[in-house]
């Protein structure tokens, strides 16, 4: 099958303007955080994020089908010795702009170095906020289904009258369980805590995430030959990943420099495409969701 990159460099409050409405199956980015990347994407005040913002959500509610899905990879920072809420405020102004905030995934940075303050300790994870345009959606839960685990041996070795029926949840919310369903099962469905490493490897980028992170995503929202954005694409992960994985991807940016960078690495994809033979090492990568 053969997959399209388009690449474009500019603004992408502008760029996505020219995006056909209704095109997209799934938008995945991660775009500046607040105060962040003051030298190469000017760095937006807490306070200015969200008027800052809320344009580009326009866009992206415009280019996105029905069907399709929006992720975005976003995290508060601490202001004045207390958590910002500019990420609720925004998914609060997203909802009155016509988004569903659907679901909420936490990303759990295994390798996140340890660290304190005299108030707070170091974050290990990150938001991946999931928003959608309708609430019938194209999901692949299968896609993404994990081994059931060593908690499996003991829990249905020998099960309890309560896991054989679906009885009602204990702390009131409705809904039951039946372990028995899961007997002789291989793979199960798995949360939406994803324990993935951050990104080690020198990408000429500040705030590269691992390719195991939009993997996840655009096995669970697409099909091959879908086409998925990045509207932030810096050093490209997600175009690289969703070229891999055949599917059609576009990537803005407006630093030149990441632009050609993405382009180089976008060759050795080709030629695995070509001939999967040919040894890709990012294939290979020890990026993988882990699960517990």
């Amino acid at each position: 099958m053969e997959v399209k990159t388009d690449l474009f460099l500019g603004d992408c409050r502008e760029i996505l303007k020219d995006i056909p409405e209704n095109s997209i199956d799934l938008i995945f980015t991660s775009p500046p955080y607040a105060d962040q990347r003051k030298t190469t994407y000017g760095g937006v005040h807490p306070n200015d994020y969200v008027d800052w913002f809320l344009p580009i959500g326009e866009q992206l509610l415009r280019v996105l089908k029905p069907t399709g899905t929006f992720v975005l990879n976003i995290k508060e920072k601490v202001v004045n010795g207390e958590r910002s809420t500019y990420v609720l405020e925004l998914i609060l102004e997203m909802k009155k702009q016509g988004w569903l905030w659907t679901e909420e995934f936490i990303w759990h940075k295994k390798n996140s170095y340890p660290g304190k303050w005299p108030n707070r300790f170091r974050d290990s994870w990150e938001r991946l906020l999931q928003f959608n345009k309708n609430k019938k959606f194209n999901m692949y839960q299968e896609e993404v289904m994990v081994p059931m685990g060593d908690w499996a041996k003991k829990r249905l070795k020998k099960l309890s009258d309560t896991d054989k029926k679906r009885d009602e949840s204990k702390v009131g919310s409705g809904f039951g369980k039946n372990i028995s369903n899961w007997l002789n099962r291989e793979l199960a469905y798995p949360t939406n805590v994803l324990h993935l490493a951050t990104e080690c490897n020198n990408k000429n980028h500040s705030a590269a995430f691992p390719e195991g992170l939009p993997e996840w995503f655009i096995k669970l929202f697409t099909k091959e030959g879908d086409t998925v954005l990045d509207p932030f694409m810096g050093s490209g992960t997600t175009n690289l990943v969703a070229k891999r994985m055949k599917r059609n991807s576009i990537g803005i940016e407006i630093i030149p420099d990441y632009i050609e960078i993405v382009k180089k690495e976008l060759q050795p994809v080709e030629l695995y495409l070509l001939d999967p033979k040919v040894k890709y090492e990012k294939t290979k990568s020890k990026n993988r969701i882990g699960v517990r």
